[in-house]
């Protein structure tokens, strides 16, 4: 378990070895997901970098091979957005025999004006929680033949805003950029701890952990919105946050950690858990309920058309 901070600064030189793991990070071209493809890379992990934009993607891994030779490094196409390139990235990596010991659910879009994604739902619940809930069950086999499996899924401070509109899940009727991320990072929430509980009932190996970076100086802010938020979101990047390589020290603690526990949420330490090293957090109690879990898991199926860990015995 993580101490208080001034007791136990855990940074990325003690990420244990990685060498012969497989880690797969969505989003891994910038921002926090570029950061920690960095510092697995640096520890010897082959990192599949599951990028939407696969020119960035290059640019990227270009810049990564230039400051780390040798570094064992493997550029895929994901759009999370698009549920027919989860299935396709899914199939892809069971028809070359690849094996996974790590699947970081980092990739995020933020409070963009309202759009669609190409299966009918809002664009940022469908890549930050359907696209995600979609690939982890689509690799779950794999996952579990591995070394450690675990499942790292990033939230955000903000998804203690959240809740799930069920009855206006689009956004039709009223759209809030800001609100519908809040919902979809409380979705994050949702789905990592009930995930969790369902693997927990299994008795499955694999570890579900969730993470968040507080507040992280990333492109997210300053792409995603517009106007005034845009504005914000730079001045705020500037004044106010830690950079992305602080920022990803929970996620990176959750994915390699011999310590961290399935079911435990990793956030920043210092004050308002905007800034500072990892140690495990309390999600909003709203998130912590099995109900409210269990209706989402059972939506996203409908949504995805990718069921698995079917109901626990019990509930």
């Amino acid at each position: 378990m993580l101490g208080h901070m001034s007791e136990n600064r855990w940074t990325a030189d003690r990420i244990p070895d990685q060498t012969g793991r497989t880690v797969i990070v969505t989003g891994a071209n910038s921002g926090l997901g570029l950061a920690t493809t960095r510092q697995l890379a640096k520890r010897g992990a082959h990192v599949i970098m599951a990028v939407r934009n696969e020119t960035k993607g290059r640019q990227a891994l270009a810049s990564l091979a230039d400051t780390q030779p040798g570094a064992s490094l493997e550029l895929r196409h994901l759009d999370l957005a698009d549920l027919d390139s989860v299935r396709a990235f899914a199939e892809r990596l069971h028809a070359d025999g690849a094996r996974v010991d790590v699947l970081v659910n980092n990739a995020g879009v933020m409070m963009p004006p309202r759009s669609l994604s190409p299966q009918g739902q809002e664009s940022q619940f469908a890549s930050n929680h359907l696209g995600h809930f979609a690939l982890t069950g689509l690799l779950l086999d794999l996952l579990e033949a591995g070394t450690d499996p675990r499942v790292v899924t990033v939230s955000s401070s903000l998804h203690r805003r959240g809740t799930i509109h069920f009855d206006d899940l689009t956004g039709a009727r009223k759209y809030s950029p800001s609100a519908y991320y809040a919902q979809s990072k409380f979705a994050n929430v949702l789905f990592g701890l009930e995930l969790h509980r369902r693997l927990s009932a299994k008795g499955s190996p694999v570890r579900s952990l969730l993470a968040h970076p507080g507040y992280a100086a990333t492109n997210l802010q300053t792409t995603g919105p517009t106007g005034l938020a845009k504005t914000l979101g730079g001045i705020g990047n500037r004044l106010l946050a830690q950079d992305a390589e602080m920022g990803a020290l929970p996620q990176l603690y959750a994915a390699t950690a011999a310590s961290a526990q399935s079911g435990q949420f990793i956030g920043p330490g210092g004050m308002a858990e905007m800034r500072g090293y990892p140690k495990v957090v309390r999600p909003v109690p709203s998130a912590e309920d099995p109900a409210t879990a269990a209706r989402l898991w059972t939506l996203s199926q409908e949504l995805t058309g990718v069921s698995y860990l079917e109901r626990v015995p019990g509930r």
